[in-house]
């Protein structure tokens, strides 16, 4: 095993892994809930961008039910953000083969 060449390996693999972060934080997903009444934006870095809430999800004599609504939406743009970051992850770094370690197939 060549020390030199899995150094170097290594080293194109974090600069995969950086470029494939930075290009993450500047995707966006968006969840909805209750049939669009609630939609919510986040970018790969998990920061929430943005909220909307549509005039008909306030009730104020039901206020639990928009709390859900929010809820809802922010896990299910988590749950899409880390399916994306599965994804662009894996596609950054799937088939790299080191040497001693074997195949790192969809890292």
């Amino acid at each position: 095993m060549d020390i030199n060449k899995l150094m170097k390996q290594a080293q194109q693999m974090q600069a995969k892994m950086q470029k494939a972060q930075e290009e993450l934080a500047q995707k966006t997903v968006t969840a909805e809930a209750g049939g669009g009444q609630v939609a919510v934006t986040m970018n790969g870095k998990h920061e929430l961008l943005s909220i909307e809430i549509k005039p008909e999800a306030v009730d104020p004599e039901d206020v639990d039910f928009l709390q859900d609504l929010v809820l809802s939406a922010v896990n299910e743009a988590v749950r899409k953000v880390e399916e994306m970051v599965e994804s662009e992850m894996g596609g950054a770094l799937g088939g790299m083969n080191m040497p001693g370690l074997g195949n790192l197939p969809g890292m």
